[in-house]
């Protein structure tokens, strides 16, 4: 029997069977939603988001999230987004709410260009 789960930066699995998250993506005052499998990695979260949202290939994107202290998180990496599900999961909020944006930050901790501003 194969049970699916996602190893954890403790090394500990977490189960993940049949589980889904919900997605919200806010791109440019759009509000798009996806459900998606709490097994996606990071690769594939950014490749969905990036369908979703229809920002070419070539276009560099930051996503970020709200925690749930209220500051804005980057999720560049599979750690990141697994603390992403790991809080989402312990708040069970609606929804990951993600922000977009169609850029990068000028330095790592910086906002990207437009945030301060949606």
């Amino acid at each position: 029997m194969h049970t699916a789960g996602m190893l954890a930066s403790n090394g500990s699995i977490m189960d993940l069977d049949s589980e889904l998250v919900k997605i919200k993506a806010h791109y440019r005052g759009d509000m798009l939603i996806a459900d998606l499998a709490a097994t996606v990695n990071f690769v594939e979260l950014r490749e969905e988001v990036r369908k979703m949202c229809s920002v070419a290939k070539q276009q560099p994107i930051t996503l970020k999230w709200i925690d749930d202290e209220g500051d804005p998180c980057t999720i560049s990496s599979q750690m990141e987004l697994e603390e992403a599900f790991r809080i989402y999961n312990r708040t069970k909020r609606s929804g990951l709410l993600l922000h977009v944006f169609p850029s990068i930050p000028e330095r790592p901790g910086m906002p990207c260009p437009g945030e301060d501003s949606e």
